[in-house]
């Protein structure tokens, strides 16, 4: 009797496909750099601009887990979003968002009349084209993927939140990533880096993100990978997160050009 062919080993993480490197799609993080700049996006740019957003996220949703497990709960609320904003200041990032979320009302400020009476907030006009905001809902499939491969649920308004905070944040970076292609590299940036009281240092910036700093190579019309670090370098201050998300998106797009 013929033995049954092997099945094939279960892939781990450092075996897993390109394809899930991400839950954000390339179609997506194009999609987004269209809204902002009509310059072209290459293949490795979108998968490391995807990997960048997911690995912000990800630390996000790891933040609100250990508040929630703080109160035992498993359920994340927006509560648990607020609170790993405020344990790491790193976290901090699509602020454009906060104003347009009731999950941060108060700690944008509020507007008063000469009488002391609360004013209402202005009501914005639709833009022509869609904006980080009017876009966010595109990134909801992506989010809700992303808490399942943590172990996480979230009540909607948090899921809201995450998505607004994605789109903002892949939005800025794109106008950043355009801005290094026009200007010919990032010349104006230190590397100062914020450390915590008790902390070790984080390492040192990547030594190839650093020449995407300095000057960068190729057409002026094309977005690529190295425009990308760079662009994450201004977006993310400096620490740990800085660090993890250069690594893996300089990863996630060696692992698709091998592709």
């Amino acid at each position: 009797m013929t033995a049954p062919p092997a099945r094939p080993e279960p892939t781990g993480p450092e075996t897993a496909s390109v394809v899930d490197v991400s839950p954000f799609k390339p179609a997506l993080v194009k999609a987004v750099f269209r809204d902002v700049t009509p310059m072209h996006v290459s293949r490795s740019a979108a998968w490391a601009a995807a990997s960048v957003t997911r690995t912000v996220l990800t630390e996000i949703i790891d933040g609100a887990r250990r508040a929630a497990a703080a109160e035992a709960r498993k359920k994340l609320t927006s509560g648990d979003l607020l609170s790993a904003i405020d344990r790491n200041v790193e976290l901090e990032v699509g602020t454009k968002w906060y104003d347009h979320s009731p999950t941060f009302q108060g700690l944008t400020g509020v507007l008063y009349d000469a009488k002391g009476v609360i004013l209402p907030s202005r009501k914005r006009s639709r833009p022509r084209k869609q904006s980080a905001v009017v876009g966010a809902h595109r990134f909801e499939a992506g989010v809700k993927k992303l808490l399942r491969s943590q172990g996480a649920t979230a009540v909607p308004a948090m899921v809201r939140d995450l998505d607004g905070i994605a789109s903002v944040f892949l939005t800025d970076l794109a106008r950043d990533a355009a801005m290094v292609v026009r200007e010919g590299g990032v010349n104006r940036f230190g590397t100062v880096t914020e450390v915590t009281s008790g902390e070790p240092a984080p390492p040192p910036l990547l030594q190839d993100s650093r020449r995407a700093l300095s000057a960068r190579r190729g057409d002026g019309r094309t977005i690529d990978r190295d425009d990308i670090l760079a662009a994450t370098t201004i977006q993310l201050f400096g620490g740990n997160l800085r660090q993890r998300a250069l690594t893996e998106a300089r990863e996630a797009a060696q692992n698709t050009s091998a592709g």
